[in-house]
């Protein structure tokens, strides 16, 4: 009696092109977007979180730090922009730990396609929560009074400032997510992270307003760098010394941490 030996249809690939790789990738974003259609719970952060943030804390500090809501309203809102978005960056790294510790990867392993393609996919498809998260909080501004004087070139431009910074931040999430034991553990590290930068800076108050001890801090803070830069480029249209700082700190992180989430990326999976 002989034992059959089935060969597999399709033969798993070593090696694949880079416009191959590309290709994959588009898919696997592809497929993150269809996971927000399935489960449209998962746009609250992008949706609700941006206008409870922008209408509360307008109308709590607004008066007392301006003396009015529309004085207010063209120092916060690119403020409260930066801190929505670079905050949204952290499901990054949740999801990602989520489907790893699911064995996701582990089935996207098995299939003829680049080992990368899943990871570059979930950052890819996060892109579209930035720029929903974007779009609801200038509405939102502009609801309740905001008007930017930098026109739409100027919000076009702030916009993609901060969905650029944002994407480079996913990638230090991204790292969390791919060492961290638990979905909960990588939020709990993100947000201990996040909170001191987005708070001790210049989203809601002016430096000068703030103790001597606290403005040394807040004046190297990378994340007030990016708030001047929103508020130049929405308010008056130009680009200060702080949109480049802003750039080259982006650049900085995706060249450090690319390299660090890839390593451990692999390693996992």
């Amino acid at each position: 009696m002989t034992t059959a030996v089935l060969a597999p249809t399709r033969e798993l690939k070593n090696h694949v092109s880079l416009v191959e790789t590309i290709r994959q990738s588009l898919v696997m974003a592809y497929r993150g977007l269809l996971k927000i259609k399935r489960t449209p719970e998962q746009l609250f952060d992008v949706t609700l979180q941006p206008i409870i943030f922008t209408v509360m804390f307008t109308f709590i500090f607004g008066g007392a730090i301006s003396g009015d809501v529309s004085s207010y309203l063209p120092y916060f809102i690119p403020g409260i922009l930066v801190q929505t978005v670079i905050t949204t960056s952290v499901v990054t790294g949740v999801q990602l730990r989520e489907d790893m510790g699911k064995g996701v990867f582990d089935r996207f392993r098995s299939l003829p396609i680049a080992r990368i393609a899943p990871l570059a996919g979930a950052l890819l498809a996060d892109v579209i929560r930035y720029a929903i998260a974007t779009t609801i909080t200038f509405i939102v501004g502009m609801l309740i009074g905001y008007r930017p004087a930098g026109g739409f070139v100027g919000v076009l431009l702030t916009a993609l400032l901060v969905i650029a910074v944002a994407w480079s931040l996913s990638w230090i999430f991204a790292f969390f997510g791919t060492i961290a034991r638990t979905a909960a553990s990588v939020q709990g590290i993100s947000f201990l992270v996040l909170f001191p930068l987005t708070f001790l800076s210049n989203i809601f108050v002016p430096v000068d307003s703030m103790p001597a001890w606290l403005q040394a801090f807040v004046n190297v803070n990378p994340v007030s760098y990016l708030v001047t830069a929103a508020r130049d480029l929405s308010n008056t249209g130009s680009a200060g010394i702080e949109v480049v700082w802003a750039l080259l700190g982006a650049l900085t992180v995706v060249l450090i941490f690319a390299p660090l989430t890839v390593r451990a990326y692999m390693r996992r999976t």
